[in-house]
């Protein structure tokens, strides 16, 4: 069943995990109420039918949280224990707002964004500024699967096993188009008419339903646990 969010819902749910995440998780608890925020992006990745981010974030998280806490403290030691621990560690503290911001970026119309930033009554600077980025990763992504196709088609793999050479094959076209892309999306920011003095009207529809409502006191207990066990445990 796709559970269709609000925008804002989704903008809430980015800033309470980004909120968890700068707190230690100390016990049990608090490590399975990360692991609840982690998995509950991932669940709506699967509603979204985007399956193949749902498992890759999946699988990405679990090896590091089984690296972290199963294997590499009982079983090796050293420093290159040391660094994968560390390594670990920081995407198992992290993930977390990495896929919620992920859902949120792939699964979010512009027109959908624009309109719940609208009824913030978010200043045009910050709405347009935050379009503009959320249209850009996509799209860099994009480009770059285009130069790797395009790399391929002349048998350049890998620069030859040069790096200077995967350096100037891919990085640099890939550094023009970044800024001819922020270009075009600028334009076309403005052509849509973003930052106009009239007030924009739009056809989209926002409305928190039960769900929003839910998640959002969800989202809110977890940061509410992870404040009271640090001011209050």
């Amino acid at each position: 069943m796709r559970m269709k969010l609000d925008p804002r819902t989704k903008l809430y749910m980015v800033l309470m995990v980004s909120m968890v995440v700068l707190m230690p998780a100390a016990t049990s608890l608090l490590w399975g109420v990360r692991l609840l925020i982690t998995l509950f992006p991932i669940i709506l990745l699967i509603s979204e039918k985007r399956y193949k981010s749902a498992v890759r974030f999946l699988i990405f998280y679990g090896i590091a949280l089984v690296l972290t806490f199963f294997v590499l403290k009982k079983e090796m030691q050293g420093i290159l224990a040391a660094v994968l621990i560390g390594y670990c560690g920081i995407v198992v503290q992290f993930a977390p707002a990495i896929i919620t911001a992920w859902y949120c970026v792939r699964t979010t119309k512009i027109d959908e964004f624009m309109s719940a930033m609208q009824k913030m009554h978010m200043p045009d600077g910050i709405a347009i500024s935050l379009a503009v980025v959320m249209r850009f990763f996509p799209t860099i992504k994009e480009e770059y699967g285009s130069i790797q196709d395009a790399m391929k088609m002349r048998g350049i793999s890998f620069g030859g096993g040069n790096a200077l050479k995967m350096v100037e094959y891919r990085m640099i076209p890939l550094l023009f188009s970044c800024v001819n892309i922020g270009d075009e999306l600028s334009a076309a920011a403005i052509t849509r008419g973003l930052g106009g003095n009239v007030k924009r009207t739009s056809v989209v529809e926002l409305k928190l339903r039960l769900w929003d409502i839910l998640l959002m006191v969800l989202f809110t207990a977890a940061l509410g646990v992870f404040v009271y066990n640090k001011y209050f445990g």
